[in-house]
């Protein structure tokens, strides 16, 4: 009994003795947890790259004859690097550079060429007289940059079915202006009875037959090309339509896609404000014309030359949106249905001076070719590009010159995704070190940077994905760039001989 009462005792004390401990750690925890998990993981990437190590340290007798080739020196430390802060900036090791790993979702592209083209009836539009006459002026200079409603050309009308259509309409107007004089007159007569009622019918049905004509003859000015404004112009100020203005229309509204009166308010190209006000015309555009400058890529007549209707005048180019001409491979086709299907958003590279590559990201595949290329095997597809003026260069005489970003001809790659991978680590290949068939990155470790073997489940030109085997979790914080170098730096280190192509690809 003494003995059980005795055991009990001790137990009570060792069980309070514990939760003392207990108490004292979680109360000091902020002066141990950090320095005890700097030693696990230290310990952890120690265990994590030493198979890597050992396997080069043990050669054999058939090995090649540099004995120093792919081992590494030193002992434990020999897959450790430090980098001074100097070292770190050489190499563009910035903090953005050094953030925790995340999972997240990546998608396999396929590569294909491509070529910016003009979107067909949008980029190209061509300015054409709508009847015959001489050409009095031009305003338009090739190359400029002008905008909706700017004056082109002046012309003279010769047509002899539109002066003669113009004609008829104001005589129509002054007879109809007649009749309802005498309607008026004739009204007054009957409601006194000097005047019977037949002869105020009369009166009235002449006056309808004379407003179907004067509709008729409204409508033939129509089909000639006038707008209602101009043969309201005309039928209001009784004067015929003798010179005609051809202004730049707009990229998709018709509001001055139209012939303009010689009398009519625009804004004229290649002239300056001094010169505008001694011509007395007027610099003024309408609120709703869109702005976008279109290029003036041929002007193609002269002042005084004699055009027929539908000679074309001038040729303007629209460039503020382009399309992409991708050619995919037969084989490729069921991919890029998918990945249209799926909405998925294409990146165009362009090459760029010193080798530089430019990027162009969220481009959207407008739509794909209805047949093969029977000579290339190739499906033609178009992606949306949106453009934007590089350089406007104005001129002293009022001209304006504009240099776009993107240009038909220009070459261009096509990154057309295909698969997606969800949950995955990918990294940039400056993150990844080759030597032989070995794959590795640089993990942080306090101020080290340890070395990893990963096994690059994909690799493109600008990302690999890191395989899910333990080598590397979500939350390490892995070097994202200069990794070549901080591979040939530990190989000098170890004292191994410097390779200077190790880490590339040829």
């Amino acid at each position: 009994m003494k003995l059980f009462t005795l055991l009990l005792r001790t137990k009570l004390f060792w069980g309070v003795c514990a939760l003392l401990a207990v108490g004292v750690g979680y109360a000091t925890r902020s002066h141990w947890w950090e320095p005890t998990q700097e030693v696990v993981r230290s310990t952890i990437s120690g265990k994590r790259s030493k198979p890597a190590i050992d396997e080069h340290d043990h050669g054999s007798a058939t090995e090649s004859a540099d004995p120093h080739a792919g081992h590494d020196h030193g002992g434990d430390e020999s897959g450790t690097l430090e980098l001074s802060a100097q070292a770190q900036g050489n190499i563009g090791l910035t903090a953005e550079f050094l953030q925790p790993l995340r999972a997240e979702t990546f998608r396999r592209s396929i590569t294909v060429p491509g070529l910016v083209v003009e979107r067909p009836g949008r980029t190209r539009v061509e300015i054409s007289t709508p009847m015959a006459a001489v050409i009095t002026h031009v305003h338009a200079v090739q190359g400029e940059a002008v905008k909706p409603g700017t004056l082109l050309f002046q012309l003279r009308i010769t047509a002899e079915a539109l002066v003669s259509t113009q004609t008829d309409l104001l005589r129509t107007v002054g007879e109809l202006d007649v009749e309802n004089r005498e309607i008026m007159r004739l009204t007054k007569a009957t409601q006194d009875g000097a005047v019977p009622q037949k002869t105020l019918l009369e009166r009235q049905y002449a006056k309808e037959k004379l407003e179907v004509l004067l509709g008729a003859q409204k409508e033939a000015l129509r089909l000639h090309g006038l707008s209602e404004r101009q043969i309201e112009d005309i039928t209001k100020n009784r004067r015929l339509l003798r010179d005609l203005q051809i202004v730049a229309p707009g990229r998709d509204g018709h509001g001055e896609d139209e012939l303009q009166l010689s009398s009519t308010a625009v804004r004229p190209v290649s002239v300056t404000s001094e010169r505008a006000q001694l011509v007395g015309e007027a610099p003024h555009v309408a609120d709703d014309v869109d702005d976008t400058p279109l290029i003036l890529q041929e002007v193609l007549v002269h002042k005084g030359e004699t055009v027929s209707a539908g000679t074309t005048l001038a040729v303007l180019a629209d460039y503020s949106e382009l399309y992409i001409q991708g050619n995919a491979f037969e084989q490729d086709v069921e991919m890029l249905s998918q990945s249209g299907q799926r909405n998925w958003k294409i990146t165009a590279l362009f090459e760029g001076a010193g080798n530089s590559i430019q990027k162009v990201e969220d481009l959207d595949l407008v739509y794909s070719a209805s047949d093969i290329d029977v000579e290339s095997r190739a499906l033609s597809f178009f992606v949306r590009l949106p453009n934007e003026v590089a350089r406007e260069m104005p001129s002293p005489n009022g001209q304006r010159f504009l240099d776009w970003k993107y240009r038909p001809g220009q070459r261009v790659q096509l990154r057309v995704p295909v698969e997606e991978w969800t949950e995955q680590i990918v990294l940039p290949v400056e993150a990844i070190a080759r030597e032989g068939a070995e794959s590795f990155v640089f993990q942080q470790n306090g101020k080290h940077f340890d070395r990893v073997p990963v096994h690059v489940r994909y690799r493109d030109s600008s990302h690999a994905v890191i395989a899910s085997d333990g080598s590397l979790f979500p939350g390490d914080v892995v070097a994202q760039r200069g990794a070549h170098q901080m591979q040939m730096a530990l190989k000098n280190k170890s004292g191994g001989g410097v390779d200077p192509h190790a880490g590339h690809n040829h």
